[in-house]
């Protein structure tokens, strides 16, 4: 284990129980931060990869299908 999370686990271990309730909010915080983060990013990968579709040669395949 790094350092960091031993160093983590250590304060963890010395807060008082009526302090973990927050402790768990703030990490579900933080970890919901990421997952908005990373769909944010596939979002703007996806429509970035939009305008290759968005062509009249494909528009007509499409339409004949």
């Amino acid at each position: 284990m790094n350092t960091a999370k031993q160093e983590l686990l250590k304060l963890i271990n010395e807060i008082s129980d009526n302090q973990i309730s927050e402790v768990i909010d703030f990490v579900t915080f933080l970890k919901m931060k990421r997952e908005k983060e990373m769909l944010k990013n596939l979002e703007r990968a996806s429509e970035s990869s939009l305008s290759f579709w968005d062509n009249d040669i494909d528009d007509e395949v499409w339409n004949n299908v």
